[in-house]
């Protein structure tokens, strides 16, 4: 899965952060592809900008208009492997493909300055076959990353506070007023970034509400399913039913 993000508006940690949960909760693999990297002073930094929620996830800056950097890319193009793009509108994942095919096969479009957002020229999802064997997948642009129900992808997001979480006195510990908690003790010691946490705890409470969600709509189709057992059973004791 190659999260696709831009230098400027677009390079937001806590969206990424959203981005991982879903790739890992999918099995998928992610790479974080910073496109647009020719517009920063330094490539680099932009790298070091997500590094807090990206330790040990791939970050390749780029440009997708120029080339520069396309080449580190290659590493994930192996024959027979699969890449799905996934980003905001107008981050370049349309462009990026027109580069590895080396022909105008999608249409693009760019950032507004004045907000950061793009519009949607990537309106269904297509497969394309590169050069090297590798298939790409380019979808829509995504203007609000929801969670879901990713729970499981939250385990490999937040590595750091889910290890720090095992020296809490509580082993159902929140963290966040309990006596004890490890998780809030780094935060006060300034090993953890209080923002990262406030992201864990803003995708779990989501991520409950559309458990919770789910449950009640499957309650909600039983009730539904026995009521239709129950007719069909009255209907045969009356005889209407051959």
């Amino acid at each position: 899965m190659f999260i696709i993000t831009a230098a400027g508006h677009d390079l937001n940690a806590r969206r990424i952060e959203r981005y991982l949960a879903i790739t890992h909760a999918s099995g998928a693999r992610p790479v974080i592809v910073i496109n647009k990297s020719d517009l920063a002073d330094d490539p680099e930094v932009l790298a070091q900008e997500i590094l807090p929620v990206s330790v040990g996830i791939p970050v390749v800056p780029i440009s997708a208009m120029s080339g520069e950097g396309i080449g580190n890319l290659d590493t994930y193009l192996a024959p027979g492997t699969t890449i799905v793009l996934i980003g905001s509108s107008g981050v370049g994942k349309s462009t990026l493909i027109n580069r590895l095919l080396d022909t105008p096969v999608q249409e693009t479009s760019q950032i507004r300055e004045s907000d950061g957002k793009g519009r949607h020229t990537t309106t269904v999802r297509q497969l394309f076959v590169l050069k090297g064997g590798a298939l790409m997948i380019d979808n829509p642009g995504i203007r609000e990353v929801g969670i879901g129900t990713a729970l499981s992808g939250m385990h490999e997001t937040f590595p750091d506070i889910l290890e720090l979480a095992g020296g809490c006195r509580f082993s159902d510990c929140r963290h966040e007023q309990e006596p004890g908690c490890a998780v809030q003790k780094a935060v006060e010691n300034k090993t953890l970034s209080p923002m990262r946490l406030e992201n864990f705890h803003r995708l779990m409470r989501e991520l409950s509400f559309e458990q919770e969600k789910a449950e009640i709509g499957l309650v909600r189709s039983e009730r539904k399913r026995w009521k239709g057992i129950s007719k069909f059973a009255k209907e045969i004791k009356k005889g209407n039913v051959e």
